[in-house]
């Protein structure tokens, strides 16, 4: 295997979290009789750029198909992260009804509703039909297509270029990096500016956080690697900040290497926070499995313990980390008894591999278990408050990561 962005041989082993089908493939009560395909969970570093990464083990277009479940709208916090980001970006940059704004990964139009709202001309690419459908319900077109040199080609020979380009939870998703960073330097006006924002390889290490490691995560990024890619495609990050999403994320900014925009302070003083922590050398990379396994084997007795006792356990946030948790566990529904989730496209249907249910909330209410496992950690506030009446049967909730907590 080849380091997917400076082709360096892979040698080195970040962590193995055994096989796990895709994170986002649901099941419908038909399949369960149906043989289920389990890809390795391994993951490598390059010990040359630093850059996290999987093997293509499970293939792009099989994850991101028309029946992909994830549909960014169903989280309040989500939405609201969106809309303080449009409001920092027209006030930093002054996006308006002359400028054009396009995101990859639009998903359901979660995020460009805010600036179709100010009057910003919008533009959506999003390679999942049915979520790109939701989009276009809220009147935002949308391309149905995955982002690369092509088609920013294609869309550049129709006179389409973008003012802002922006991606989130994007960048990690792609498989070959190249094609699509080479694609955002075809589709940049000039002058214009692009964002993405992605989970910091720095909190996956420091918090723990192995369960963000599924087969839709082609890579793991650190800002160390991140810059080195976008410099080979003549373009520069010219600021970066720390926010608080998916468990503690970067959102990098970028321009054309030649634009005079002022490079800020923040880059230099993210890029020694990392290489203090020493996100560029292999000894940080070598430990993590044995972190990893503290977690599951925790995770594991807690479960057995509140079965031995006459428990009943069930979780909340059919979450793709939620399922990365469970496989790596072999948590089935003989310890963890269902799962309820907000959203109608996974209600009715399995988590993959392990089989749980999912249901909608009222069957929280009917049944009344003891603990509530919050699979999705990043929301345990929204799901915890959402949640408070289990406490009037003494529920209580629980998260395994970054460590075991029942509160």
């Amino acid at each position: 295997m080849n380091c997917r962005f400076c082709k360096n041989t892979l040698t080195h082993e970040f962590v193995d979290l055994g096989f796990s089908p895709p994170s986002n493939s649901y099941l419908k009560a038909s399949d369960l009789n149906k043989p289920e395909t389990f890809f390795p969970l391994r993951i490598m570093v390059c010990e040359k750029c630093f850059l996290v990464q999987i093997d293509e083990f499970a293939k792009h277009d099989d994850i991101f198909n028309a029946d992909y479940a994830y549909f960014s709208s169903f989280s309040t916090s989500w939405l609201a992260h969106a809309k303080a980001y449009t409001v920092m970006m027209i006030k930093r940059f002054g996006f308006n009804s002359q400028s054009q704004v396009i995101e990859i990964a639009s998903n359901d139009g979660y995020l460009l509703q805010y600036f179709k709202e100010q009057g910003i001309p919008v533009l959506g690419i999003e390679p999942t039909a049915n979520t790109a459908a939701a989009a276009k319900e809220k009147g935002i077109e949308s391309v149905v297509d995955f982002f690369g040199v092509r088609l920013a080609n294609t869309l550049g020979a129709k006179g389409i270029k973008a003012d802002l380009l922006l991606g989130n939870n994007v960048l990690a998703h792609v498989p070959d990096i190249n094609d699509f960073v080479g694609g955002l330097k075809i589709l940049l006006r000039p002058d214009g500016v692009i964002t993405f924002e992605f989970p910091h390889l720095l909190q996956l290490i420091d918090k723990n956080q192995f369960d963000t490691i599924y087969h839709e995560h082609f890579s793991y990024l650190s800002l160390i690697a991140v810059k080195q890619i976008f410099e080979r495609h003549g373009l520069a990050i010219f600021d970066v900040e720390e926010v608080a999403t998916h468990g503690g994320s970067l959102r990098i900014f970028v321009k054309h290497a030649d634009d005079t925009k002022a490079i800020s302070d923040n880059v230099a003083k993210i890029m020694d926070k990392e290489i203090t922590f020493g996100l560029n050398d292999l000894p940080i990379y070598k430990n993590y499995q044995d972190k990893a396994e503290k977690v599951k084997n925790d995770f594991t007795e807690f479960l057995i313990k509140a079965k031995k006792d006459g428990k009943k356990v069930a979780g909340y946030g059919a979450a793709a980390k939620g399922n990365t948790l469970l496989n790596f566990a072999g948590a089935k529904k003989d310890l963890l008894h269902f799962v309820a989730d907000a959203s109608p496209h996974k209600q009715n249907k399995f988590l993959p591999g392990v089989h749980i249910p999912v249901f909608d909330e009222q069957k929280i209410k009917t049944e009344k278990p003891d603990y509530i496992v919050i699979l999705p950690w990043n929301l345990k506030d929204e799901i915890s408050d959402q949640l408070n009446y289990i406490r009037a049967w003494g529920g209580k909730f629980v998260v395994a990561v970054p460590e075991l907590k029942i509160f």
